[in-house]
């Protein structure tokens, strides 16, 4: 009798375990994605289009701070801001008018600049229809397991997206292209965001399945700028993205934030637009969508010091008190930069210099008193 008891007991007990194990299983591939891969793309050139590379830059910031390498991330930028011959500070793009948050960076990897960025490579790139000698570093190697971010910032109208001033993509193009892409099952999920000018025009007509679309304005609006320099005598980001690297910052890679809260970014009373987001092609609700499904790059994972036998029944290693009481290790998230502290902080006092013809107009105001007083024949005792 005791034997059956005993045996009854560990019966229950192996399949109390491989439930957990399977709860712990399904939890794990909740999201249905294995990999995370963006697409960040300035469609502008020239240089009173600082804030679109901006713009870029502070989303491919965010991304690889909250784990997408660059091995993963397709850069395009239409124009060297860093290295133009108007910054005065060279090798430097700043999102914020202290300019102490550099966005670009010591370790940046742009894949395609200058000329390379055309609607012909763009579309390539999504689709996978490059020539054999491009290098995996410009290739978007994505499969049916991927959640893809895509980006794009430039100047665009109703229905279309400029490239260069010189060209353009449409909306029927871009929908036609992640319809390949699901078709040739490059993607699981996908989010579309688009910073410019009628933005929601851009995925209006899409079609495909598990694709989401938020852009930063509605058919008829313009996107407007943010954050004026006058050092630099341009605009150094869009609203839109500023709220957007706003809230990203206060992201980190185990942070439970939706797609909901997204969708908040950048009310009306502070973009002046009104932003928009399309969900009907999305088969999950938004709200069980992390934000690091997209912009983070981040498997659930628990660290243990302890010898896991995955044969047999899993059993607790006993611990070892040190001194009487058990050392436990934590582990938490660090921060590259704090970066919430510089954006929301005053910007510093400067030091105070006396504005350009200060000096000569004191100087005139004191001969002019002197010739009131004394006359020109006294002139020569000051000479």
């Amino acid at each position: 009798m005791q034997i059956l008891t005993l045996i009854t007991l560990f019966s229950t007990y192996v399949l109390s375990g491989s439930v957990n194990i399977e709860d712990s299983a399904g939890q794990f591939f909740s999201s249905g994605h294995t990999n995370n891969w963006a697409v960040l793309v300035c469609t502008s050139r020239f240089w009173f289009n600082y804030r679109h590379v901006a713009n870029t830059l502070s989303v491919y910031r965010s991304v690889k701070r909250l784990g997408i390498p660059d091995s993963h991330i397709v850069l395009m930028l239409a124009d060297d801001m860093a290295c133009s011959h108007r910054n005065p500070k060279p090798a430097t793009v700043f999102s914020h008018k202290n300019m102490e948050l550099n966005v670009y960076g010591d370790d940046v990897e742009v894949d395609y600049r200058g000329y390379e960025v055309t609607v012909e490579n763009f579309l390539r790139v999504l689709t996978g229809r490059l020539p054999p000698s491009t290098p995996r570093s410009k290739r978007l190697l994505s499969d049916d397991r991927s959640n893809i971010l895509i980006y794009l910032t430039g100047h665009g109208g109703n229905g279309f997206l400029k490239f260069q001033d010189s060209e353009e993509i449409s909306n029927v193009e871009l929908a036609d292209a992640f319809e390949q892409m699901w078709q040739k099952r490059r993607y699981n999920e996908l989010l579309f965001i688009i910073d410019t000018c009628q933005g929601a025009s851009m995925y209006e007509r899409f079609y495909s399945p598990n694709l989401m679309a938020l852009a930063s304005s509605q058919v008829g609006e313009d996107s407007l700028s943010h954050q004026p320099d006058l050092a630099i005598g341009v605009h150094l980001m869009d609203r839109y993205t500023f709220y957007l690297l706003e809230f990203l910052e206060d992201i980190h890679p185990a942070s439970k934030t939706n797609m909901k809260d997204l969708f908040k970014v950048c009310p009306k009373s502070q973009c002046v637009s009104t932003p928009g987001h399309r969900t009907d092609l999305f088969l999950r609700d938004p709200g069980s969508v992390l934000i690091t499904d997209f912009f983070g790059s981040v498997r659930k994972v628990e660290i243990t010091m302890e010898t896991i036998n995955l044969t047999n029944p899993i059993e607790t290693l006993e611990e070892n008190p040190v001194n009487g009481e058990l050392q436990k290790e934590t582990y938490s998230y660090v921060d590259q930069l704090p970066v919430s502290e510089i954006i929301h902080q005053k910007p510093k006092q400067k030091d105070w210099h006396p504005p350009d013809g200060f000096i000569l107009g004191l100087w005139t105001l004191i001969l002019l008193v002197f010739f009131k007083t004394y006359g020109m024949k006294h002139l020569k005792h000051i000479f």
